[in-house]
């Protein structure tokens, strides 16, 4: 891993291997390393930093702090802060991991499952009236849109459940399975 230093501001080792981490993280689920990154440091970060403390911070140039602080709010992971006598946007992050979670969950939903349940719906229409697509295609897209809408319709109602009560869902884990009437194996 490469090291984020500066003269004018250092982070402590636990604190830089997070952000890294984070944003190697956020790279693989398709979020920009910076995106990641900044999020990172502003989670962890006992104040409200500014776009240009950020750049300092993780050696990035202000421009690219800029877009990714634009898409951090529109994900309302961040928010700008107020400081008293300070012309420049200070921001902070949303610090509760539960809510972090939630708010991904929701904005992943609307950007990703959402459009995909929209054009599975369309190609299972289409492929019920197209007599060119083979019997085994158009099943296999009712299979799949079933999937995704039984799927997302779960993690809606996950989403709904009080906080308290899907932790305790959580920490039970897959013993839960063993208080589901499962009948035999087939």
């Amino acid at each position: 891993m490469t090291e984020i230093t500066d003269t004018n501001q250092t982070l402590p080792a636990a604190v830089e291997r997070f952000v890294l981490q984070w944003g190697d993280m956020g790279g693989k689920w398709g979020v920009n390393r910076s995106v990641s990154q900044i999020h990172a440091l502003l989670y962890l970060s006992d104040r409200p930093m500014s776009a240009e403390e950020v750049a300092d911070t993780l050696w990035l140039a202000r421009s690219n702090v800029s877009n990714s602080i634009k898409e951090l709010l529109a994900w309302n992971l961040i928010r700008r802060v107020p400081i008293k006598g300070e012309r420049r946007d200070h921001f902070e992050a949303e610090t509760d991991v539960w809510e972090i979670f939630t708010r991904i969950a929701a904005a992943r939903k609307e950007r990703e499952i959402d459009p995909a349940v929209t054009v599975l719906k369309s190609c299972v229409a289409e492929a019920q009236t197209d007599p060119s697509v083979n019997a085994v295609a158009t099943e296999r897209l009712k299979s799949m849109l079933e999937f995704v809408e039984t799927m997302d319709r779960w993690s809606t109602e996950m989403l709904s459940v009080p906080r308290p009560k899907l932790a305790s869902l959580l920490r039970l884990g897959a013993r839960i399975v063993s208080l589901l009437p499962l009948g035999r194996a087939k």
